[in-house]
């Protein structure tokens, strides 16, 4: 059932405005207060990252001034092939196994075997002159180890080490058999004596070593497993190796030497350290070694987009880049609102500047920073706390719809219900049925106070419902039964107005006195509701008997020239009201007449088509407009000037209203050079 309101005036919705202004108002401060914290981290975070930034690069330039910082910057290209490296200092002290082992650790170019505890340094000093040498230090865990004895020749049941080197196209090979100086107690300490081009496991008879090359080979410690004399001790070698290549240039002293040679990388070396029976102890082309530090291993220690330039006399060395910023963010959404939030102050300028000085020379370092780092942590951290201002968020909104929902929306419904009552009582037109069906505040019962208000509004409203009912019930029955009497004798009236014509009749007067009662009493209630009141009384009745008589008797009621086309096939025995019936025909008849072309005939034509009697009634003259043909049944619809008793559009719509009652129908129909009406009735039964 609809609702019946009214609109309410601003006055109305003062305080609704007021109430969703102030909760819209709150979730806005919540808002802005947490955007506004947000933006002040944001400031406080760049601050502490402009004021930390130029430590950082301290920080990196202090790893790089360390040797084994420097080792990366002399190296900036190093590989996983073992090649010989750029030493920070001019050579090694190999002869002394603690100066050599402090030396590899401290420069760090020792490179550890992946799987196994063996490690090897290869490298050449950072002084040209200092003599065409590549130094070999490697440590690994070694057993007990078997000499070579005085002038044997044979070397398959000794530890010895085999060296391969290829530089510049050139090959030189060396087999270094292990000679003990002495042994006190677990303790092995002896030469890597060497010597050249020996292919084999067995020397020359005459063989005499390299007087350039030269090794030292150390097992000493506490036992990595196990116990007793044999078992694995930590073993550590040191080699000097003489690089004909490297002592040619230097004995040319050509010109402008550049050391390192820029082709050091390409010098392929490999040791091996051979046990007795050719077990092999190590062997530097197996696995792959891994560097200490890299340049490239320093992008840990940046923060995403940080970028640090290493130069050299103006050419770029290096360009290490902090991580990518990950795909996966925590929160992009705030990472972006954070981006675009202002500032107070401008961005701070990160770019910081440093040198280190090698022996090779001077190294720039230019570090420039990235606030995209910064922005993540935020997110990060604003994402944590996030669930705090959505849960604020999502108790205001509950709180409103809350308020709204359950106490606002029932109050203004109230409301304008009231409203709707006060306006409806107050005009007199509106105190009728739809106040008492369609006004009802039932549905806002409840046990809180607008709840029992309602409960009390309603019952009062039943009570007036009820007495206006009664009263409305009064009226209508009146005015229906005052209704249908006057539209019952406003037909007759028409006949009789017209037998009685005459001026002289002095009957006419007062059969006008009569229809202008009627009239009076007829407009006391609308058409459809005096005509659906009407009862009928459906008989048998025979359409071409009756249509006959009508079109005999038409002329009595002032409607000449009404012609019945011959009908031969028998009776049509139709069920209807034979006044009622006579009423429509007469209503038809004088539209017909009406607008019928001068001294044409109106035409009466019975058929009979699918169980229906047709009854089509015709005149010719103008045409009904397009725009009225769905509508002339309508009440008030007519194309005639209003006249005294015609004219109204009222004839046609009681036709359709009385066929309707009599399961029958009306239709109308352009054509012939006229209008066509056709009134369809169903047969009785027994004449289908």
């Amino acid at each position: 059932m609809e609702e019946l309101t009214v609109r309410l005036g601003l006055a109305g919705w003062r305080n609704r405005i007021v109430f969703h202004a102030v909760f819209l108002l709150l979730a806005l401060a919540t808002l802005a207060l947490a955007v506004t914290l947000l933006r002040e981290e944001k400031a406080r975070a760049y601050q502490r990252y402009a004021q930390a930034f130029p430590r950082a690069l301290d920080t990196l330039a202090a790893r790089l001034r360390h040797p084994t910082g420097q080792l990366a910057l002399l190296n900036p290209e190093q590989g996983e092939r073992a090649t010989p490296l750029l030493l920070p200092f001019s050579a090694i002290d190999f002869d002394d196994p603690q100066k050599a082992r402090s030396a590899v650790e401290m420069s760090g170019c020792a490179r550890q075997y992946a799987g196994s505890s063996a490690s090897l340094c290869l490298a050449v000093g950072s002084n040209a002159y200092a003599g065409g040498f590549v130094y070999a230090v490697g440590a690994l865990d070694a057993g007990p180890l078997t000499a070579r004895g005085r002038g044997q020749l044979d070397l398959a049941g000794v530890d010895r080490l085999r060296v391969r080197l290829r530089y510049h196209g050139r090959a030189q090979t060396w087999l270094a058999p292990f000679e003990a100086l002495d042994e006190q107690g677990f303790a092995q300490r002896g030469r890597l004596t060497g010597f050249a081009e020996v292919d084999g496991d067995t020397l020359p008879a005459r063989a005499r070593p390299e007087r350039d090359f030269r090794g030292w080979l150390w097992r000493e410690g506490p036992c990595l497993a196990g116990d007793g004399d044999d078992c694995p001790r930590r073993t550590l070698f040191s080699v000097r190796l003489p690089v004909d290549a490297l002592r040619e240039a230097l004995a040319q002293r050509t010109a402008g030497l550049p050391w390192p040679p820029p082709d050091l990388a390409q010098m392929g070396l490999r040791l091996e350290l051979l046990g007795p029976g050719g077990a092999v102890r190590f062997d530097s082309a197996t696995g792959q070694p891994q560097a200490t530090l890299i340049l490239q291993g320093l992008a840990a220690e940046l923060q995403t987009g940080e970028v640090l330039r290493i130069e050299r006399a103006g050419r770029l060395v290096a360009e290490v880049r902090g991580h990518a910023e990950p795909a996966d963010l925590p929160s992009p959404w705030l990472a972006r609102l954070i981006r675009r939030l202002p500032l107070n102050d401008p961005e701070p300028v990160l770019r910081a500047q440093d040198e280190i000085a090698t022996p090779l020379g001077r190294f720039d370092l230019t570090l420039a920073g990235d606030l995209r780092s910064v922005d993540r942590s935020l997110s990060a951290g604003a994402a944590r706390v996030s669930w705090l201002v959505g849960s604020m968020l999502g108790a205001i909104f509950v709180a409103w719809l809350v308020i709204a929902l359950g106490f606002m929306r029932r109050v203004a419904r109230l409301t304008r219900r009231a409203a709707a009552v006060s306006q409806g009582l107050s005009q007199a037109e509106r105190a009728d049925a739809e106040l008492m069906t369609r006004l009802d505040v039932a549905d806002l019962r409840g046990s809180d106070e607008l709840g029992i208000l309602a409960g009390t509004i309603s019952e009062l409203l039943d009570r007036a419902k009820l007495a206006l009912r009664r009263e409305q019930l009064r009226a209508e029955h009146e005015r229906d039964m005052w209704h249908a009497v006057g539209h019952e004798i406003m037909s007759p009236l028409q006949s009789l107005l017209a037998l009685h014509g005459g001026g002289s009749d002095e009957s006419r007067r007062y059969l006008e006195r009569m229809q202008q009662a009627v009239r009076v009493l007829y407009g006391t209630a609308s058409p459809g509701e005096a005509l659906a009141a009407a009862p009928l009384n459906a008989e048998p009745l025979d359409l071409a008997a009756f249509a006959a008589a009508l079109a005999d008797n038409a002329g009595h009621a002032g409607i000449d020239g009404v012609k019945l086309t011959p009908w031969n096939e028998g009776p049509l025995i139709v069920h209807a009201d034979e006044y009622a019936l006579e009423d429509v025909l007469t209503h038809v008849l004088r539209n017909a007449q009406r607008h019928r072309s001068a001294g044409t005939a109106i035409v009466l034509t019975l058929a009979r088509e699918a169980g229906q009697a047709l009854l089509s009634v015709h005149n010719v003259g103008e045409p009904v407009p397009a725009e009225l043909i769905e509508r002339i049944f309508d009440y008030g619809v007519s194309t005639a000037e209003p006249a005294e008793g015609q004219g109204r559009g009222q004839g046609l719509f009681v036709a359709r209203t009385y066929l309707a009652k009599m399961d029958g129908r009306i239709a109308v129909a352009n054509g012939a050079g006229g209008v066509r009406f056709t009134i369809t009735l169903p047969l009785a039964p027994a004449a289908a």
